[in-house]
């Protein structure tokens, strides 16, 4: 059973001190039958850098554990976009065809963010399965990721208590040893400015660790380059202050790119 979710609109965000802020993020959803209820999943963020995130790297990751004579097998993988993770669904349920159940979630966004989450309890009892799962991949702090629990019924009831701990706690299991990459959220900005404020921008992009830099010479001075998208509130600030106003800033698209390793 899959759930369509519509957020209210809080979001998460860091502590003034630093640290995590632990949220609490409330939606719609709509089951099979129409109706609307409410959902309320945690949201951890991380303050020390917004702009950074961990993500799966490497193929498939998978775990097991029995649960009362019950196989559970955690399947994980990068998720990009809601379309991959329900591929990945897809290519689950296919795999074990003969699974009593194929309980799944997805974050398709850096952590923290619940634009793009998904989840289902497939025919488990409402609230046991789906919501579970995603609150313990919420609560990692990994972000574009789908994890698949598919369950093999051993003959033995575990209760509604039971079956959320068995999810949860297979899914924090299998990202206990997950490996991770790092993502970075850049936003490709367009920056043009005269040429007595060159000098200044110049050094205010190095401040902010700009990258793929790209300068063009005519009666002004234009700039395009990727910024972390937490710098963009600075960027705006400085530009407006060292021009008197008279600088211009575009942004040109948001997209997440790997970061370089050690």
């Amino acid at each position: 059973m899959a759930w369509e979710l519509r957020t209210s609109g809080i979001r998460a965000a860091p502590t003034s001190a630093g640290g995590n802020r632990l949220l609490g993020s409330r939606f719609r959803w709509r089951g099979p039958w129409g109706r609307w209820g409410k959902l309320t999943i945690r949201e951890h963020i991380d303050s020390e850098d917004p702009d950074a995130y961990s993500v799966p790297s490497g193929d498939l990751h998978r775990t097991e554990k029995v649960v009362r004579r019950s196989r559970f097998i955690m399947s994980v993988i990068h998720a990009p976009d809601p379309k991959a993770a329900h591929a990945f669904v897809r290519s689950v349920r296919e795999e074990f065809p003969d699974a009593t159940h194929h309980c799944w979630a997805f974050v398709a966004g850096p952590p923290g963010i619940t634009a793009h989450i998904g989840l289902s309890d497939a025919g488990e009892p409402h609230g046991t399965a789906g919501r579970p799962i995603l609150n313990a991949l919420l609560d990692s702090r990994v972000g574009e990721i789908v994890t698949v629990v598919t369950r093999y019924f051993g003959g033995v009831r575990l209760g509604k208590g039971g079956l959320s701990r068995a999810y949860s706690g297979g899914v924090s299991q299998a990202l206990e040893t997950l490996p991770t990459r790092q993502r970075i959220s850049l936003a490709t900005v367009r920056v043009t400015v005269t040429f007595s404020s060159m000098d200044p921008l110049f050094r205010l992009l190095d401040e902010l660790n700009a990258r793929e830099r790209e300068e063009r010479y005519g009666s002004e001075v234009e700039v395009v380059a990727r910024i972390p998208r937490g710098s963009l509130v600075r960027l705006q600030e400085d530009v407006a202050a060292f021009t008197s106003g008279q600088g211009r800033i575009e942004v040109v698209n948001s997209a997440a790119s790997d970061l370089p390793t050690e």
